[in-house]
């Protein structure tokens, strides 16, 4: 019996404690009922990811440029 006045009471001083919490604004900000501030959305992407090596056309023709010889001829 006596652990369930205790539970009651318990239960009755986390409620005070959330309510003053929310209208207070609590330690670090607005209460936990408050609405959340918008976020920007992200601008696109304006630079293509990385690409590798051997998947990129201009590092392709780079090294085959400095791998022909003077002759036009593969090395």
């Amino acid at each position: 019996m006596i652990f369930l006045v205790f539970l009651v009471m318990a239960i009755a001083v986390v409620v005070l404690v959330m309510r003053a919490a929310e209208k207070s604004g609590g330690a670090g900000g607005p209460g936990l009922g408050a609405p959340r501030p918008q976020r920007r959305p992200r601008p696109p992407r304006t630079q293509a990811r990385p690409l590798a090596p051997d998947d990129d056309p201009e590092f392709l023709r780079e090294l085959e440029r400095r791998t022909r010889r003077d002759d036009g001829s593969p090395a």
